[in-house]
């Protein structure tokens, strides 16, 4: 534990008062409390994850939280993102998560970090801080911070979450990387993120509560954190499961010989467009998609199997997440069909599909806004129980 700064002061009245159940906790004590105190913890993302952990962070008494995020506060944001409100709409959420912070306790000191962390950033931010925990919600991210936090040597919280279901991961230095249980991404388009795929608020309640704890063990240096543990939630079942793994001494980062030792370019290595996930591809309105469908265009849904089961644009032809272009059904492409508009739930992975498709020779384009922009024009669509 720390003995400079704070750590080394007396606790005042009133924090005894506000962290006695703390206190009181003999693995703590009086020395945990005024080491969390003079702690620093940044969380990179104020979203599902990183609202429930930057609560219980502040609420335990850590004196110094950096929110790093670039985002505004959306309705639709609002039923897992509990450190906003309906007045913060529209408001950066940097500034909505300072203020609930400070409402909670105003005797942390919350630092805004108002952007987006990338490869120019995010070494000069996280250098500042004891502990980083990670709540975004893109591969790009979270391997840049991983890759950041291995720089620099800092511990690492990860998590994320999906429909029912969560996954936590907790990174020393020295002791593996977040590499060393996924060495490359997967393929774009292939995972959808929530607003694809949808997810239920309260997982991100227990995931990111989840990342507290271990965080304040972190800090605290109490306990044992979960180390060398992929741990796996499911809300569905109401159950916990962890996978044991090691550092890899092959790992591109953190492995005895790295061969990536500079951070690199992340939305390309991830497959992301530099831009917006739609540039370059060509896109119809829901409208214009159902008169060219009325035709005889073909409409062909690019999620998986799964998702087009839950609800699909009526008429729409499941083939699965486009890798290569090469991926449409000889009874589909070719001569029998000129021209194919590519569907998926909010028009990004079928934007993604259509370029492949364009690169491989077959006329695409996309859905512009995917189903739910179907839905809103009021256009036909189905759904099924079959395999859900």
């Amino acid at each position: 534990m720390s003995s400079t700064g704070e750590a080394a002061g007396t606790l005042s009245a009133p924090q005894v008062e506000r962290y006695h159940r703390q206190i009181i906790l003999p693995e703590l004590g009086l020395a945990g409390q005024r080491d969390l105190l003079a702690r620093r913890v940044l969380v990179v993302g104020a979203g599902a994850l990183g609202s429930p952990a930057a609560l219980y962070l502040a609420a335990a008494g850590v004196g110094t939280i950096g929110i790093a995020d670039g985002d505004r506060v959306d309705v639709s944001n609002l039923h897992r993102q509990v450190l906003h409100g309906t007045g913060d709409v529209g408001r950066p959420k940097t500034a909505s998560a300072k203020n609930r912070l400070a409402a909670l306790n105003p005797g942390v000191r919350v630092v805004e970090h108002r952007q987006y962390l990338d490869r120019t950033n995010v070494l000069a931010v996280m250098a500042q801080y004891d502990v980083v925990v990670d709540g975004s919600d893109s591969f790009a991210t979270r391997y840049l911070v991983n890759d950041a936090a291995v720089q620099l040597g800092k511990p690492l919280v990860s998590a994320a979450i999906l429909r029912f279901e969560g996954q936590l991961l907790v990174f020393r230095p020295g002791a593996g990387c977040y590499r060393c249980v996924f060495p490359e991404p997967p393929p774009a388009g292939t995972v959808p993120n929530c607003a694809e795929a949808g997810v239920l608020g309260a997982v991100a309640g227990v995931v990111g509560s989840a990342q507290a704890v271990e965080a304040l063990k972190l800090l605290a240096e109490v306990g044992e954190p979960a180390v060398g543990r992929l741990s796996l939630y499911d809300a569905w079942t109401g159950t916990w499961q962890q996978v044991r793994f090691h550092r890899d001494p092959t790992c591109a980062v953190c492995g005895d010989r790295p061969t990536i030792t500079s951070l690199i370019d992340y939305d390309a290595w991830c497959g992301v467009p530099a831009d917006s996930a739609s540039e370059g591809a060509p896109e119809v309105s829901a409208e214009e998609a159902w008169r060219l469908h009325q035709s005889g265009v073909p409409l062909v849904d690019v999620r998986p199997l799964a998702e087009y089961r839950r609800g699909h644009v009526r008429g729409s032809v499941p083939v699965g997440p486009v890798a290569d272009g090469s991926d449409l059904p000889a009874s589909v492409a070719g001569a029998a069909a000129p021209l194919v508009v590519c569907v998926c739930l909010q028009g990004v992975r079928s934007a993604q599909a259509a370029r492949r498709f364009s690169a491989a020779g077959q006329r695409a384009v996309s859905l512009q806004g995917g189903l739910l922009a179907w839905a809103r024009a009021g256009l036909p669509w189905d759904s099924s129980s079959a395999g859900d």
